[in-house]
């Protein structure tokens, strides 16, 4: 039988292992200590933290548990030279410290751990390099999902085979998102695995799956770069991270949620280049950007944009400000959170644990003597009147509500205690707001449309009346994606490529006035406003789907055309 000298090397280090661990467990006993073994006990990186690493290696010690003050702390010998000195720094830092007993393969574990600190705290709290070649790569390599699939299976398998640093698959990941531009990056712990997920133009795309050993490495970099609490897992945590890419900047906003397989991480990429839009270039019709421009340039008046989440609502608004931005007046926002920072612009941002809300905010805000105030969103009572007060006081205000349709907005604002009688003459403009996909420019393909189809899109140009001055396309034939297999690189092979608003408004006038005062619903209000010749949103969609700009399916996702006239 030939001799196999690296087996027999392996089993001489496992012998050698055994033994350190087994004088470890007499030491601990002759010493009076508790014996553990780091390689079967999970190490705290909070812990770690608590003792500096060249300390901790020259006195040969490791803390690897924390539970509030109770500090666990692994020793080679309780006699190190260094130890007293330790213990007293402890102990005036109010820790209660318990010695445990390791040998020394366990206190080298915990020491690589110390990688893990040295990549968080080298994050400038919360603040990560991604390298321009990384982006190069993916943007030259990837040109459709199935490539960004393919791409990250490959180095997540490479990474798990190799056992290399968690960190650089991360840094792939947010690459990649980034590459394609996608808005958020989802992890879902399933029974057996976790799925990773982009959302691109507001669809979410399965990605990869990770086994659930990888994962908890990501769970916990996530965590640590965007100062979070490593040892909660029951409660639901919140954080932010900087991307630092050449010469932008990204935001990312950490949501950790606990669920029934574990944590789930989302993670919300704010895009620099989304304040690059101009309001001309939002998709607001000739007609209603008119109206708008108007409303944003008086002294005094509240511009309310109402939409659900996600729905491009703080777009808007900051495509307003920017429009009046001008050193000679002053503008201040309160958001939840910042979520781009303008040049000449004061912003604030809410802090609920310390007190500083929407209202007190407000309350703030109006002592430093504003021209306009943007208020992220208007949640309650106090903050509802204040702002309306504002808006009657001689500032130009601007904020979101969460509502349906531009006529919810005044129905809303009465149920938030809001006087039905000064309402309109503090409301400029309400204008709600969805977001639909754009189709590909590039493969986009004309077909006939369906019976159906044909029918509500009649149904809903034949409601747009003369005095929105739109033109209606005539045209036999609506764009749709290319078939499976035949979309470009320009959309990575989705059919779609970015998004662009659908909007209604509704502008405050005497017959707007009368039908709150009268009766408050939302179907007198639409009909009050009728007269305005502005679209509702089912028309704008119908529009730019006859333009080729989406696609009939798209929008009935968006905004249920086959619900017309229920």
């Amino acid at each position: 039988m030939p001799f196999d000298d690296t087996l027999n090397t392996k089993k001489i280090d496992d012998l050698k292992l055994k033994e350190a661990e087994e004088l470890a467990q007499i030491l601990a006993a002759r010493y009076k200590l508790i014996y553990a073994d780091l390689s079967r006990t999970s190490i705290n990186t909070d812990a770690l933290k608590v003792i500096d690493e060249e300390l901790a290696r020259r006195s040969e010690v490791a803390a690897f548990q924390l539970q509030g003050k109770e500090l666990s702390l692994a020793v080679l010998s309780p006699h190190g030279e260094l130890i007293p000195g330790i213990l007293e720094d402890l102990s005036r830092d109010h820790y209660k410290v318990t010695m445990y007993m390791v040998s020394p393969a366990s206190l080298k574990r915990a020491w690589d751990r110390y990688k893990e600190v040295s990549d968080a705290l080298s994050t400038k709290a919360g603040l990560i390099e991604i390298s321009s070649e990384h982006l190069k790569y993916f943007m030259d390599k990837i040109h459709t999902v199935v490539d960004l699939q393919e791409h990250i299976e490959e180095i997540v398998g490479s990474e798990k085979e190799q056992g290399q640093g968690i960190s650089k698959i991360l840094e792939i990941i947010l690459a990649g998102a980034i590459a394609v531009n996608s808005s958020d990056i989802h992890f879902e712990p399933q029974e057996t695995t976790v799925r990773l997920r982009f959302r691109l133009d507001g669809v979410l795309h399965d990605i990869s799956d990770f086994k659930k050993e990888i994962y908890l490495l990501l769970l916990s970099r996530v965590k640590l770069i965007s100062g979070l609490k490593l040892n909660v897992k029951q409660s639901a945590q919140d954080g932010r991270l900087t991307i630092n890419l050449d010469s932008d900047s990204f935001e990312i906003r950490t949501s950790v949620l606990p669920g029934g397989y574990g944590e789930s991480i989302v993670l919300r990429i704010l895009n620099p280049a989304s304040l690059n839009i101009a309001l001309e270039d939002m998709g607001f019709g000739s007609k209603l950007l008119d109206i708008l421009n108007k409303e944003i340039l008086k002294p005094n008046g509240m511009v309310l944009v109402t939409g659900p989440t996600g729905s491009g609502k703080s777009t808007t608004l900051y495509a307003c400000l920017k429009k009046i931005n001008d050193p000679a007046i002053k503008i201040i926002t309160i958001e939840d959170p910042i979520e781009y920072h303008v040049k000449g612009i004061e912003q604030t941002q809410v802090n609920d644990e310390k007190g500083y809300t929407f209202l007190e905010g407000l309350r703030s805000v109006l002592r430093q003597d504003p021209d306009v105030i943007m208020i992220g969103e208007i949640r309650d009572t106090e903050t509802a009147k204040i702002a309306i007060n504002s808006s009657l006081t001689g500032h130009l205000v601007f904020s979101t509500l969460h509502t349906n349709d531009a006529a919810g907005s005044y129905p809303r604002l009465i149920d938030l205690g809001v006087n039905p009688k000064v309402i309109t003459s503090a409301i400029s403009i309400s204008i709600a707001q969805r977001l639909v996909r754009r189709l590909c420019q590039t493969c986009k393909v004309a077909v006939a449309p369906s019976a159906d189809q044909w029918k509500i899109i009649q149904t809903i140009l034949s409601g747009i009346a003369p005095e929105t001055g739109e033109k209606i396309p005539t045209v036999e034939k609506v764009w749709v994606p290319p078939a499976d297999g035949k979309t470009c690189g320009a959309c990575h092979g989705i059919g779609y490529k970015g998004r662009i608003g659908l909007f209604e408004a509704i502008i405050s006038n005497k017959a707007v006035e009368t039908a709150i005062i009268n009766n408050p619903s939302e179907r007198d209000i639409v009909v009050a406003a009728r007269p305005q010749g502005i679209l509702d949103m089912r028309q704008d969609g119908v529009l730019k789907v006859l333009k080729g700009i989406t696609s009939v399916e798209e929008l009935d996702r968006v905004v249920d055309l086959y619900g017309v006239g229920k």
